[in-house]
């Protein structure tokens, strides 16, 4: 160690008592191999080595400074010299700071918790709280941010069609094949199937328009409906609203008016996401609905074979009709 080093041939004389009861003499104070050495100033005989790690300074800050092998030992050593105690307490100084500091390590451990608290706070937390606020949303709730869902898309669709005879045509569509979910109409700009909060599904017009029949459409309304049971659409709007918004609905049981904003460009303009065509033609057959159209409205130019044909007609050619002219004013 670079300050023992520096003091291997200091030498100065000191006090020292063996024990309490002892007679004080006078001794030779020098630095050994990691010790204090004591010895008779005749005879250079060693009387103690005291181990430098385990010296124990009796006094601090007063002169002649007072020393123990340790914090219990009877020994005593008094050093007058100002040169030999810096000495010393530089040596002491130096050992003290290679020891090893729990306290050091606790501070550094609970930094470190900390730390990682912090960043648990702000990367994990925030996906958790919109996660729960989605899980715990009651159905009331749902249908609410899926009519501020829907009013957003309306800016850009256009008003749903609601005139009764379509409503009725869509209601029984409904409950052949999502009896579950609301089926609403919208004139414009939606090509397919939208699922919103509150088990909405939103059909665009132009879908109705461009299929002879109503089994496109409903290849579209159980892909949606499908696609909504493994991604929650409160949980999509939420992620958009973001983490203010979520924790203000978890705590109010409101979001802010303005919290979707935009949402209703995003749902448009991303890619929806390509089914399953095996699946759904299973799904749609077992419905009883012909899975040709929906297969065909796809439009990605692979073909596909039909299993077989399908049993029973969606709708009657009258109501078909009443849908495809729900939207004209």
């Amino acid at each position: 160690m670079t300050a023992l080093s520096e003091y291997q041939r200091l030498e100065s004389t000191g006090i020292w008592r063996e024990a309490p009861e002892a007679q004080r003499r006078e001794v030779i104070v020098a630095f050994g191999d990691a010790t204090l050495v004591i010895s008779d100033p005749r005879s250079a005989r060693a009387l103690a080595h005291w181990s430098l790690p385990a010296l124990t300074r009796l006094n601090p800050g007063t002169e002649p400074a007072l020393y123990a092998p340790s914090p219990d030992a009877d020994e005593e050593l008094e050093i007058e010299d100002p040169a030999m105690i810096g000495a010393v307490e530089k040596v002491r100084e130096a050992l003290v700071a290679r020891r090893p500091h729990p306290g050091r390590l606790r501070l550094w451990v609970v930094a470190g918790l900390s730390t990682a608290t912090v960043a648990l706070a702000l990367f994990w937390l925030p996906g958790a709280l919109i996660a729960h606020t989605a899980s715990v949303a009651p159905p009331a709730q749902r249908s609410e941010i899926g009519g501020m869902v829907l009013a957003e898309l309306a800016t850009l669709t256009g008003a749903p069609c609601e005139s009764a005879p379509a409503r009725r045509v869509l209601d029984a569509l409904s409950a052949r094949l999502v009896p579950e979910s609301r089926i609403v109409l919208v004139p414009t700009a939606l090509h397919g199937v939208l699922a919103l909060p509150g088990q909405m599904l939103v059909l665009g017009m132009p879908l109705v328009q461009r299929q002879d029949g109503p089994e496109a459409a409903a290849g579209h309304l159980l892909a949606a409906a499908d696609a909504a049971a493994l991604n929650d659409p409160l949980l999509l709007a939420l992620r958009w609203a973001g983490l203010r918004a979520a924790f203000r609905l978890f705590a109010t049981g409101a979001l802010p008016a303005t919290a979707l904003a935009g949402y209703g460009q995003g749902l448009l303009t991303e890619p929806a996401a390509a089914p399953d065509k095996a699946e759904m033609a299973a799904r749609l057959l077992d419905a009883g609905v012909d899975p040709s159209a929906y297969l065909k409205s796809l439009d990605d130019g692979e073909p596909f074979a039909i299993a077989a044909p399908p049993p029973q007609a969606l709708m009657s050619d009258d109501d078909w009709v009443t849908l495809q002219g729900a939207c004209m004013r």
